[in-house]
């Protein structure tokens, strides 16, 4: 029964990817130019238009703080809690204006739309339980990084589907430190509510987005690299924690 009542926001979600399909040519035509920049443009606007497409439909309210942390120019590694799906919706509001990309897994590289589309904005695909895959696909996230194309990563693995947060895999944050390019962590709270909270896509959510500081990898010493897991997986799961908090309060003001 729930898979039929996903059946027509579903329908909705597939034809919005559509709109990748209007600027794959002038992407690719950037990339064969080696125009970064240009490309780094493109994928900018495209996903703009689309993420803002997404929030209509599902009518999504996001709350973003700490725009102000972002560095100015140059690539990034965002490093995120996994609620859910629209996690990635959200990642791309809250970073408007900006190119990302994201790994993911190689399941969604055969997914109508979307496989190409996450070829097209420079994500790259991990095969999981694999190392030597998986080792290969950190070592593209490295080389995509090096040309100038930010990456979202999601070291816990897996979606939480709730407020819950999984433990950070280190071997994530090798894409930063062997790129040396600045780590910048984002907590996310409620985008469970959109589908994994009852299987059933939902609209109407409302999620709150904190970027932190930005983590300058390229002046971090042996003893600071071996300690960046647990200090990015604590101020995601201490700021987790306040929002999961204030969230409660504001439901049983509402009772």
């Amino acid at each position: 029964m729930k898979l039929f009542r996903n059946i027509p926001n579903g329908i909705k979600l597939f034809r919005s990817v559509g709109i990748f399909n209007y600027y794959l040519k002038d992407i690719e035509a950037a990339r064969i130019a080696g125009d970064t920049n240009k490309e780094r443009e493109i994928i900018a606007y495209a996903t703009g238009l689309w993420v803002n497409r997404v929030i209509d439909i599902f009518d999504l309210h996001i709350n973003v703080e700490g725009r102000e942390n972002l560095p100015e120019d140059g690539p990034c590694v965002f490093i995120s809690n996994h609620e859910g799906y629209a996690d990635i919706v959200v990642l791309f509001k809250a970073l408007e204006g900006r190119q990302i990309g994201f790994i993911a897994k190689d399941s969604l590289e055969k997914v109508p739309y979307f496989g190409k589309w996450i070829r097209a904005i420079r994500g790259v695909f991990i095969k999981r339980g694999n190392t030597r895959d998986a080792l290969k696909s950190i070592q593209a996230g490295v080389d995509v990084l090096k040309q100038g194309f930010s990456l979202v990563i999601f070291p816990e693995g897996t979606r939480s589907h709730g407020p819950k947060m999984g433990s950070f895999k280190a071997g994530s944050f090798k894409l930063a430190t062997k790129s040396k390019v600045p780590i910048v962590p984002v907590t996310i709270n409620g985008t469970y509510h959109m589908f994994e909270e009852r299987e059933v896509i939902t609209g109407g959510a409302h999620v709150d987005v904190i970027i932190h500081p930005a983590i300058d990898t390229a002046s971090l010493d042996r003893h600071q690299i071996a300690n960046i897991t647990h200090e990015v997986e604590n101020t995601i799961r201490e700021t987790l924690d306040r929002l999961v908090g204030e969230e409660s309060a504001k439901m049983k003001e509402k009772e």
